[in-house]
């Protein structure tokens, strides 16, 4: 019964969907060009190296050397084993979702155990620098220093997630000691190149899906709509909220949408959040490189973008709450429990919120 439902409800958003396009064709086919666009000058040429790069360095056998170097401190800090190290590596560099494509890799030579790549995927799945200096910083607050910041926020609050998640009580899990073969470059190379095309056009499949369901919701007056009810039931600024709204979709989009912002800690604290948290396009991105596969994806987002929002957070009411509120969680994420045992947030009086500034900040400043 519960099936029949299911398909009834995803058969009725399909055809709303195909009723949108007809209504909204002119900015489908013009959000359709954009995504492209974008694919063709940013996705591909920075993804498709880094996917093939992983690959051949999956298939040469480095998770096996890294994971007899490195194996005590990744246990004691992640509770994972060594060759999680190439993985945590690729995903700091490279940019979604190469972190999750390395776990997944790693998942299916049995170098992780189905908990240990949970967890791994929690901290390994991250944006590039590429991304965060070129786009963040200097296509939105004019500076490359800034988007060095995010980017440290980011890499920092990764590594907290992992070992907020690892298991400090009970022992680590019994790491798997599966034999990763290397094979020649000569075999490697092709089903390097193979692969990595696969994943970069589903990538770029799904950026372009959500371009195109920004495009035809802001045509239609949906997202007017809810942006302008939104910023006026929180008390927030339309570009601001504008941008969260369309960031929450697709992380291009809506950091791209924070053109104009001035680098105040508030909406530094906003553009670390939508890092953090990847938009709907990301997690999309993440199911597909992960499919076939035993891992189960969840927890990670939110504590993320909630690290990573709260290193650049300042004391400016209204502006975090919605870090508790991006997800609704079972259990308390890592960083509500930090948030509570400090003091530094009220996570039920949301209109009287107050953080203590990042460090960093007056540094930033200081610099730039």
């Amino acid at each position: 019964m519960e099936g029949k439902r299911g398909n009834y409800i995803a058969l009725a958003a399909t055809l709303t969907a195909l009723g949108a396009l007809l209504l909204c064709s002119q900015a489908a086919l013009e959000s359709a060009r954009a995504g492209l666009t974008l694919c063709a000058q940013m996705i591909v040429p920075s993804l498709l190296p880094f996917f093939i790069l992983s690959s051949l360095l999956q298939q040469l056998g480095l998770p096996g050397i890294l994971g007899r170097w490195l194996s005590p401190v990744t246990q004691r800090l992640f509770g994972i084993g060594g060759a999680g190290a190439s993985a945590l590596l690729l995903g700091v560099t490279g940019g979604y979702p190469l972190g999750a494509d390395a776990v997944a890799r790693l998942r299916r030579s049995g170098a992780l155990t189905r908990e240990q790549a949970e967890r791994a995927l929690a901290f390994c799945n991250n944006s590039g620098p590429a991304f965060l200096v070129g786009a963040a910083g200097v296509g939105v607050f004019h500076s490359a220093g800034y988007g060095l910041l995010l980017y440290g926020v980011h890499v920092l609050s990764a590594v907290l997630v992992g070992m907020l998640f690892a298991p400090h009580s009970g022992g680590f899990p019994p790491e798997e000691r599966a034999q990763i073969a290397a094979v020649s470059l000569s075999q490697a190379l092709p089903e390097a190149v193979r692969s990595a095309v696969r994943a970069v056009l589903t990538v770029s499949g799904f950026v372009v899906t959500f371009s195109v369901v920004t495009g035809v919701l802001d045509a239609s007056g949906l997202l007017p709509a809810l942006v302008g009810t939104s910023a006026a039931r929180l008390g927030l600024e339309l570009h601001f909220t504008r941008a969260l709204c369309t960031g929450v979709l697709e992380l291009g989009t809506g950091i791209g949408a924070m053109q104009g912002l001035t680098p105040t800690p508030g909406n530094l604290a906003l553009a670390a959040f939508l890092i953090g948290w990847g938009g709907v396009s990301v997690h999309c991105q993440t199911a597909a490189v992960i499919a076939g596969t035993d891992i189960k994806s969840g927890r990670a987002p939110a504590a993320r973008s909630d690290l990573r929002a709260v290193y650049v957070g300042s004391g400016e009411p209204g502006t975090f709450f919605l870090i508790v509120a991006a997800k609704k969680r079972r259990v308390r994420s890592p960083t509500e429990h930090i948030l509570r045992k400090y003091k530094l947030i009220s996570l039920y009086k949301c209109q009287n919120i107050q953080l203590k500034s990042c460090p960093l900040l007056p540094l930033a400043h200081g610099i730039l």
